[in-house]
């Protein structure tokens, strides 16, 4: 076996691999063997099929995959024991490689591209300027956050007549000029819609002081002229819409109105838990600081595009791009275009060069995630997912089952690595580089987003 490196330039090489008769024949040999103890073939008992009849069936099959086994793990290791930092994995030469006479060389030579990683040095110091923002808190915030919390836990309340905002659930019936029900016209029972949603006034008015089991009339195009929305409410197909009568008997058979939570004590205990918040004012101090963490968050986010793009403008990283593209190309195998891959190869670039720095961040300043980390990284996401089911009280052991569910799951558990990784070298960013903290307005924080 004989593997030799040829440098095409600093982000290309070709790997030659010269696998000779000595570094396959054992190995086949014994494959041969195995195939003849456990191989069924009428006329002969198991295990007594002539070794020449099976080498004749499966030899050329066996070699086959014998040696490409052995080019797998030499090359493995080769990159292995030459700390070679590849992008993507070896591919084979579309040029160079020779077509093979499995019948009969002895000795076979491959080459195969390498897309080398670039050698980069990442210094971070103050001459990086990140913007950090404060979004300031203002009370229309708090209020729409009151407001949020007297929606979430809300009540839909039954009601025995139409003033003017309910919800309706009836039946609709097409019917013909003088109201009466078409035969097999089109019949949709239990549908449900808001009052609020019907573009026409005069149809809102034909509702107003109507009771269950009322009837109303009217033509269903000026009420909903979305033909979405109106196609699901008759249950019908949209093509369908252009072409109907919309002449349409609606029998109303429940009417009800939301209602808001009020905000009390009762609403207090059950977000926060018994008696953690006392009134209206402690209320407004929880609602504070929820939007202080929830703004922290945004700004982090915000903190982490920017250092991302400081970073990405100065450090000019070049990568195999050629290499690349035949790269995802054979990994997508019927699943991607060549079209497809031209679209999104600046974003898969861009993404790839930041997991370089990243690397690099991390291998140089030693940075390390344990297992407790995990850990409790994974608690505390379990504690979110229960709050946005509006579950702020859990148990402990259900916690306990929760997280540790979610652990044994190593897709999941390779994410948060990945996430705890991401944090860290951005805490690492932000000790190293100059910081330019800025209080902002939400509105304004949010238009920083649009800038391109």
């Amino acid at each position: 076996m004989n593997i030799a490196r040829e440098n095409v330039n600093e982000l290309n090489a070709i790997l030659k691999v010269r696998v000779e008769h000595d570094d396959y024949a054992e190995r086949v040999e014994n494959t041969l063997k195995d195939y003849r103890k456990n191989v069924r073939m009428p006329g002969f008992r198991p295990g007594k099929v002539p070794a020449g009849l099976i080498k004749k069936l499966y030899g050329k099959s066996i070699l086959i995959e014998e040696i490409n086994k052995i080019i797998s793990e030499s090359i493995s290791k080769y990159l292995t024991d030459e700390k070679l930092n590849i992008l993507g994995e070896p591919l084979p030469n579309e040029n160079n490689n020779k077509e093979i006479d499995w019948d009969n060389q002895t000795t076979f030579e491959f080459e195969f591209d390498l897309g080398l990683a670039p050698e980069i040095e990442v210094q971070i110091s103050t001459k990086d300027k990140v913007p950090v923002y404060e979004i300031q808190i203002d009370n229309q915030m708090i209020d729409e956050t009151r407001d949020n919390y007297a929606r979430r836990f809300g009540t839909m309340l039954k009601l025995d007549e139409i003033t003017g905002n309910e919800v309706l659930k009836g039946d609709f019936h097409q019917v013909d000029k003088t109201g009466k029900i078409v035969e097999e016209g089109i019949s949709a029972e239990a549908s449900s819609f808001s009052l609020e949603v019907i573009k026409d006034k005069s149809v809102i008015d034909s509702f107003i002081g109507k009771k269950t089991d009322d009837t109303v009339f009217l033509n269903v195009r000026k009420a909903f002229p979305d033909n979405n929305e109106l196609a699901s409410l008759l249950n019908i197909e949209k093509e369908q819409i252009p072409v109907i009568t919309p002449d349409f008997r609606f029998t109303i058979r429940e009417i009800s109105r939301f209602q808001k939570a009020e905000l009390n004590k009762e609403l207090y205990d059950i977000i926060y838990g018994k008696d953690a918040v006392q009134n209206d004012a402690e209320f407004t101090g929880k609602i504070t600081d929820e939007l202080k963490t929830r703004l922290a968050q945004n700004s982090e986010y915000r903190f982490k595009i920017d250092a991302k793009n400081t970073l990405m403008n100065r450090l000019k990283i070049n990568l195999p791009e050629e290499f690349l593209k035949k790269w995802l190309a054979a990994v997508n195998k019927e699943k991607i275009t060549a079209e497809q891959i031209e679209k999104e190869y600046p974003k898969f670039e861009n993404d790839l060069k930041w997991q370089l720095i990243q690397n690099s961040i991390i291998k140089d300043h030693g940075i390390r995630i344990d297992e407790d980390e995990v850990k409790e990284f994974a608690r505390s996401y379990a504690i979110i997912q229960f709050r946005q089911y509006g579950l702020t009280n859990v148990p402990e052991e259900q916690l306990i089952q929760y997280t540790n569910n979610l652990l044994k799951n190593e897709e999941e558990k390779k994410k948060i690595y990945d996430r705890l990784y991401e944090e860290r070298v951005f805490n690492h960013i932000k000790e190293h580089v100059k910081t330019d903290k800025k209080k902002i307005t939400l509105e304004k924080f949010n238009r920083l987003f649009d800038l391109k």
